[in-house]
């Protein structure tokens, strides 16, 4: 149910974090991998290691920001594997923070264009790709703040990843009759190099948000992507899936 043997999926922000363990779990499920992210070597060493349990993977290093760049992603899992069948979409940043009246609009279009935009872009040219293969798995990774939680001081965060929870609608609307199932995955927080909690005191704090009193490590959400990339998920499209451990609910 879970299997994704035979196909094709491209990964981005794949190298460190929930996008790595994604990349590798696909692999180990049998699927060939296109993995994305803007550090080429880091991209390379996943490739080794996936090469080293038996998988496929092949690395395209660039910044998703960039048109030209999500065009090649698709084009390289054309030409190298014969389709595309599942994109992740996980490349993201939580960008400045602070009060809104410090925040500059550089900042605010940086911000929007590396977790907004990029998505945009992503789906612009995967969309027909699965549609030529008769439909396909497109995620996207979003947040619970700015869905179900309001966190001071991430004003532009919370804007560009609640962006993503409407773009997930209407592709899902759009393109279901074709076979394209549009999800977005809602991660709470989680132990990666990214993560916004540096000192043993933030981390706590952090932990104690969630009913789980604990943060997620990169596999379990990794697991989450795998139910939505997989026929497991068949019937399932347009939702916005938390894997927050409970940090939407919990008030204790």
């Amino acid at each position: 149910m879970f299997a994704l043997a035979n196909k094709v999926a491209i990964v981005t922000g794949a190298s460190s974090g929930i996008g790595r363990a994604t990349a590798k779990l696909f692999a180990e499920e049998g699927a060939k991998i296109i993995v994305a992210a803007r550090r080429p070597a880091e991209l390379d060493a996943l490739v080794a290691e996936i090469a080293d349990a038996d998988g496929v993977a092949v690395a395209l290093a660039g910044d998703v920001r960039d048109e030209a760049y999500a065009k090649a992603l698709v084009d390289a899992a054309v030409e190298k594997f014969g389709g595309l069948d599942i994109a992740f979409n996980n490349a993201g940043a939580v960008g400045l923070m602070g009060p809104i009246a410090e925040l500059s609009l550089e900042g605010w279009r940086e911000t929007l264009d590396t977790n907004l935009t990029s998505a945009f872009l992503g789906a612009k040219y995967q969309v027909p790709a699965m549609v030529e293969r008769g439909g396909g798995s497109l995620i996207f990774t979003s947040t619970f703040v700015g869905h179900t939680i309001g966190m001071p001081g991430m004003t532009s965060y919370a804007a560009s990843k609640a962006g993503l929870i409407g773009l997930t609608q209407v592709l899902a609307a759009e393109y279901g009759r074709k076979g394209v199932r549009v999800n977005a995955l809602l991660p709470g927080g989680t132990d990666t190099p990214a993560a916004t909690f540096k000192t043993p005191e933030s981390r706590a704090f952090v932990e104690g948000l969630h009913a789980l009193k604990r943060v997620a490590v990169p596999e379990e959400i990794a697991r989450s992507a795998l139910y939505l990339a997989s026929d497991a998920s068949s019937f399932t499209t347009g939702t916005a899936l938390l894997a927050d451990g409970g940090v939407s609910i919990n008030r204790t």
